[in-house]
């Protein structure tokens, strides 16, 4: 199976580079959209699924993440659900009547270093001055309730062991500690519902509406039709 991801910024693919093949395991090919920040990603995100929903093989996914960034978590989600609905691809949570969904929506709360707060022991792993007793201080107990922001906190944190002295390199953090990242012992609930959408989503059956042709089917790579339905962009077959 090949999924595309579309996210919200560079370091969401630097974490999942390393996470996905932990939590899907090493056979699904993928390829990243990062984009330049939550504004765009939603901008762009209806051209983008109507594209898809032109051209979309039977073993080909998508997933949509964003941070929360102390938005309302709920409307975020709902207005990702309605663009997917609005160009006709199924969700994991609006699903064709018999299940089958092709899309996966999901928000990170507050935003992606939560998930890092969320296995601490990947954190000290990747930065070993950083105290093992810090798992048990109350305020990182729920990753996805931090006060003042996840990725300040995240900063300070790490400044306080003598890393990142010139402020947080988001995409080199989230590299480091995804690399010793345990997906099954996460303590953010937002990760936990990434994790299982994702397990799930390579689980189903492509949804009805959605089956290409058998020539489609025989080749992984774009046509100049599928090119121009989205975008004109690159083979996003490429993993």
């Amino acid at each position: 199976m090949h999924i595309e991801l579309l996210l919200e910024e560079p370091s969401a693919e630097a974490a999942l580079a390393n996470l996905l093949p932990k939590i899907i395991g090493p056979d699904h090919s993928r390829a990243f959209h990062p984009y330049e920040g939550k504004h765009d990603l939603l901008d762009k995100l209806p051209s983008r699924l109507q594209g898809y929903s032109k051209w979309l093989p039977d073993d080909w996914r998508i997933v949509v993440l964003i941070d929360e960034d102390r938005a309302d978590c709920h409307l975020l989600k709902q207005r990702l659900e309605e663009t997917a609905r609005s160009v006709g691809l199924p969700t994991k949570s609006s699903p064709e009547t018999d299940g089958r969904f092709c899309v996966v929506n999901r928000v990170a709360v507050e935003e992606i270093e939560a998930w890092f707060f969320g296995d601490i022991e990947a954190v000290v792993a990747a930065f070993p001055r950083v105290p093992a007793t810090l798992r048990a201080k109350a305020k990182y107990r729920d990753p996805d309730n931090i006060a003042g922001g996840t990725w300040e906190a995240l900063e300070r944190v790490l400044q306080r062991a003598g890393y990142c002295r010139g402020g947080l390199n988001k995409i080199e953090v989230a590299r480091r500690i995804s690399e010793h990242m345990n997906p099954d012992i996460n303590m953010s609930p937002s990760f936990c519902v990434f994790r299982d959408g994702l397990r799930d989503l390579v689980r189903t059956r492509p949804p009805v509406a959605r089956r290409c042709t058998p020539a489609a089917k025989k080749t992984r790579s774009f046509s100049g039709a599928a090119r121009t339905a989205l975008g004109g962009e690159e083979d996003l077959s490429a993993s």
